[in-house]
């Protein structure tokens, strides 16, 4: 989960102006990269042979 701690850090890495769509891709980056690192924690990822497996026609 988000904490209000992470977004404002990241805001304030933002440049001293910015577009509503950079803070949204910005928040949306952090949230993904959230739930990977919980995803991750509880042991739900896959192994890079799975991963290949799964998109081997996509990795010709």
């Amino acid at each position: 989960m988000l904490t209000k701690t992470m977004l404002l850090k990241s805001i304030k890495d933002l440049p001293d102006t910015f577009s509503f769509d950079d803070l949204l891709d910005r928040i949306v980056l952090l949230q993904k990269i959230e739930i990977g690192l919980e995803q991750s924690g509880a042991g739900q990822t896959k192994s890079t042979a799975k991963a290949k497996e799964k998109l081997k026609k996509w990795l010709k």
